[in-house]
């Protein structure tokens, strides 16, 4: 399945590694601004929360990006010579680094301001872009991705998504 409706945006897709980059921006700036954005009686339990659900993230950045090793890029074009990955955390879903900055960013907007969920709306459809040109790339490059794309269906959310 091919989605060269959406732009590359550069040779490897450069342009979506900025946007996703001036959207972690965005939210930083927003959760700095507004750290006492919920109401007074939440904010202490959303704050655990967001504490829980930022750790969750970052176990499965770590576990995905030890995974990838010398293969790991922001760019959507894999680097050329990389292995394919499929097993560890990439046989459960297809994208984990990017499930993984989702879960990351929501923690935060959790943490500081309710305002921030709208950035983390915004980075969840650019990854969501991102992702689909990156399959591009990764179906042209790796003959074995459709029967990956099969066998892991879900690319960010186990069972869902």
């Amino acid at each position: 399945m091919t989605t060269s409706a959406i732009p590359r945006l550069g040779r490897r897709g450069g342009g979506w590694v900025a946007l996703q980059f001036l959207l972690l921006g965005a939210l930083t700036v927003l959760g700095g601004i507004d750290r006492d954005g919920w109401p007074e009686g939440y904010r202490s339990g959303l704050r655990y929360l967001g504490v829980l659900v930022i750790s969750a993230g970052t176990v499965v950045a770590v576990l995905a990006v030890t995974r990838l090793g010398a293969a790991l890029t922001a760019a959507p074009a894999p680097i050329e010579g990389a292995r394919l990955r499929t097993d560890g955390v990439y046989g459960v879903v297809r994208h984990p680094i990017y499930s993984a900055l989702l879960l990351i960013t929501t923690g935060f907007a959790l943490g500081t301001t309710p305002w921030a969920f709208v950035v983390v709306a915004l980075l969840a459809a650019v990854l969501e872009l991102k992702r689909r040109v990156e399959e591009d790339f990764l179906s042209a490059t790796y003959p074995e991705y459709a029967h990956y794309r099969h066998e892991v269906p879900c690319a960010l959310v186990p069972h869902i998504w």
